[in-house]
């Protein structure tokens, strides 16, 4: 009796067939979390450049550089895995680096929360979209503050470096005749957090002269500009 393969070994044998005709997949796009990403030895430098302005006088430039690196990850008291942040500051390239502070960072359900001077804030949410919302101060005890996604998946340029996907955060972006406010954060995917701006300033009301003329009378702007990563 001659011999026959069954249906479904011939079924299987064509699939099989059928497969080594395709393409092959080369890997599932990364998830929205890789704009925060948490792995041992990771490291950060930012340039930082902060103003501080004061009444009827020059304002106060300070320049200086801040580093970042993640620790080994452990568990913290809510029994959620989380991350050291360790944290340094020198004046300039040629400087030793001095230890600054340590704060926190973990990625929880659908957020990513980063714990600095003891106070919890939810950096970003997933997954990622243009006109994403939520309160940023959902884990402390301050009041509600709204973060705003924006430029999803947009191309971000630091000093001399082109980042290719990036989101922008944006916690506050107001300025009107006397005040001007703005706390805004850009993250790279793979890379983490490579631009960051805080601004409050008022500016004079004290004579019909000065108003509407961007004339500060005190305030502070800091920003961060990443200038090299890696993994140490």
């Amino acid at each position: 009796m001659p011999y026959s393969l069954s249906a479904s070994f011939r079924i299987v044998v064509a699939l099989a067939l059928l497969s080594g005709c395709q393409p092959a997949i080369t890997g599932l796009a990364p998830a929205d979390s890789a704009y925060f990403p948490l792995e041992t030895g990771q490291f950060c430098i930012y340039t930082v450049q902060e103003d501080q302005y004061r009444l009827q006088a020059e304002p106060i430039q300070r320049n200086y550089q801040i580093k970042e690196v993640v620790g080994a990850p452990y568990t913290d008291v809510a029994g959620q895995t989380a991350y050291r942040l360790m944290r340094y500051r020198r004046a300039t390239d040629s400087q030793p680096w001095q230890a600054d502070s340590v704060w926190s960072a973990r990625l929880v359900t659908n957020e990513a929360v980063r714990t600095e001077n003891g106070q919890d804030f939810v950096s970003l949410l997933f997954p990622i979209r243009n006109g994403l919302t939520w309160n940023g101060n959902r884990h402390n005890a301050f009041g509600p503050d709204e973060y705003e996604v924006r430029n999803a998946g947009q191309p971000f340029r630091v000093l001399e470096k082109l980042f290719n996907e990036t989101v922008t955060v944006v916690a506050q972006d107001d300025s009107t005749l006397v005040s001007q406010e703005k706390r805004i954060a850009v993250y790279a995917r793979q890379v983490g957090l490579i631009y960051k701006e805080r601004t409050s300033r008022q500016f004079c009301t004290t004579s019909p002269g000065c108003i509407g003329k961007n004339q500060i009378d005190y305030g502070i702007r800091q920003v961060y500009r990443i200038q090299t990563y890696g993994k140490e």
